[in-house]
């Protein structure tokens, strides 16, 4: 899964461990996610949507099967 959540996170001028402490999780689980390294639970996923005020599906995106 393919996301915007870092180009986000810039465009407010925070830093990783900003948005961490505003989600809640780890400045690792804000790298892993930015990195498409892990796809965050659905209650994440609401978290990060109303932290970054967008909607989910503007920030996440399904990668095309190959």
């Amino acid at each position: 899964m393919k996301n915007k959540v870092k180009i986000l996170r810039i465009a407010r001028g925070w830093s990783q461990a900003e948005l961490a402490s505003r989600l809640g999780v780890s400045r690792q689980t804000v790298n892993s996610i930015e990195n498409n390294k892990y796809d965050p639970s659905l209650p994440l996923a609401f978290v990060i949507a109303r932290v970054l005020e967008s909607s989910i599906e503007s920030i996440f995106e399904e990668e095309p099967k190959v």
